[in-house]
This record gives C-alpha cells, structure tokens and sequence, in this order.
C-alpha cells in the first residue's frame, strides 16, 4: 500500500505548472455570476417598465373616460348659496 503513493518530493512541480496556467486561463474568462444576475434583473424591470407604459397608452386612447360622481342635492345647494343664488322653493 506504501508503493501506491508517493510523497511530495518525488513529485516534479514543473508538470503541473502548465496545468496551473491553463486553468487559471480558462477560470478568468469565464462571466461574473454576480454581473450576469444583475443584468437579469435589470432586464426584467426595463421590460416590466416599458411594458407598462404601452398598456397605459393603450388604455387612454382606447377606453372612455371616467364618469364624474354625481353631484348630492344637499350639495349643490350649498355651493348655490356660496354663490349667492337662492335655492329653488326656498
């Protein structure tokens, strides 16, 4: 069991230097997952935000606009006589 491993000193370090290098090529030109979750992110809110404002300009020009509130009685006479115009019957 001793003959199957060898220590480190029989071991040459000029063959893995090579190895070293390549790996340390092929790991710098990899993306950043950060950056790559941040442009995710900010992909999905433009579309969101776009999105929304042509639904919004469809909307004004396709649908009626909004009905006032109709006016209560008790109301109006209060802004006639704000005014300094009589109610009707009084």
């Amino acid at each position: 069991m001793d003959e199957d491993f060898s220590s480190q000193a029989d071991v040459d370090p000029s063959a893995f230097a090579s190895q070293e290098r390549f790996l340390t090529k092929t790991a710098g030109k990899g993306f950043n997952p950060g950056l790559i979750v941040l442009l995710i992110v900010v992909g999905v809110l433009i579309v969101f935000i776009v999105g929304n404002y042509v639904l919004y300009t469809y909307a004004q020009k396709t649908l009626p606009p909004r009905k006032k509130k109709p006016v209560s009685k008790k109301k109006m006479k209060r802004e006639k006589l704000k005014q300094g115009i009589s109610a009707p019957g009084e």
